[in-house]
């Protein structure tokens, strides 16, 4: 089983900064790169200030805090990112995209790296078969705040051998996370029962059903759920849901999968939750 060292991170947004402050934490030394100019540079400052955040609360061992503070390497190309021993892609839900991430990866590479996709929806297998080392190809699924959830969504496509399900599982052991395997099928298992939950929320305030607060607050003093369906959504990020909704409407062809059509158009509207300020609540 290849020893993991190394682990780079592709995309320095939300999920990626959090996969990255995970791997830091766990020992591992991370390298980071996102395509726009500054975005990692940033990241940085978010993570140092949760790292520093942690340390003050008491939640961080100062040897940890030391350690991981020091991990962090910003990178200034795919090339770059290509010398982990394990690259883990977290750019948006786009297919195509993810597609040429991975080949380009896949040339960079040393023959042994494992590529990895934090893809909440899209098919591994499609994604691996834009690289010539489709047993190397994984799904790894953090959920955000990748920090704080305590899941890991191992994903396995057509071809991903057991080798690298077992480095994979590994490596979530040493960050501390649960660990399930999914069988390569659109959605997964998580996001399979949780998304069309959220979408139905959704149809539930666009038809009047009850506020947005009212629905919220069923799901969380009814069933018990930490944060209301509307307010996850926000907190992932309405177009987020909106694209994996259309890969399950498109892969099942259920009824079932179709997205609400406020959802589309609060997309549209560019009210995309927290990280515009406003979704189905304001920030």
């Amino acid at each position: 089983m290849k020893e993991i060292k190394v682990i780079g991170i592709v995309g320095a947004g939300q999920m990626g900064s959090g996969i990255a402050q995970v791997a830091a934490v766990s020992g591992y030394s991370v390298l980071l790169y996102d395509a726009f100019p500054g975005v990692a540079a940033k990241s940085l400052q978010r993570i140092q200030a949760s790292l520093d955040k942690l340390l003050s609360k008491g939640r961080l061992e100062q040897a940890v805090y030391d350690a991981a503070s020091k991990a962090f390497s910003v990178v200034d190309t795919l090339e770059d990112i290509a010398r982990a021993d394990l690259v883990v892609e977290a750019a948006v839900e786009d297919v195509k995209l993810k597609k040429e991430i991975f080949t380009a990866l896949d040339q960079a590479a040393a023959p042994d790296v494992i590529l990895a996709s934090n893809t909440s929806s899209i098919s591994l297998t499609e994604i691996a078969s834009a690289t010539k080392r489709a047993d190397k190809v994984i799904g790894m699924h953090f959920f955000n705040p990748a920090p704080v959830m305590k899941l890991l969504e191992v994903v396995k496509g057509y071809s991903t051998s057991q080798e690298t399900i077992d480095t994979i599982l590994t490596i979530g052991k040493q960050m501390n996370k649960v660990t399930v395997v999914a069988v390569d099928k659109a959605g997964f298992i998580v996001n399979r029962i949780l998304d069309p939950m959220l979408n139905e929320a959704i149809f539930l305030l666009e038809e009047g059903i009850g506020t947005a607060e009212d629905i919220d607050n069923g799901m969380k003093f009814g069933c018990n759920h930490p944060m209301g369906p509307l307010a996850l959504t926000d907190l992932i990020g309405l177009d987020v849901l909106l694209a994996v909704m259309e890969v399950l409407y498109r892969e099942y062809g259920d009824s079932k999968y179709r997205p609400a059509p406020l959802l589309k158009k609060m997309v549209r509207a560019g009210k995309l939750g927290k990280k515009t300020g406003e979704g189905f609540f304001k920030y």
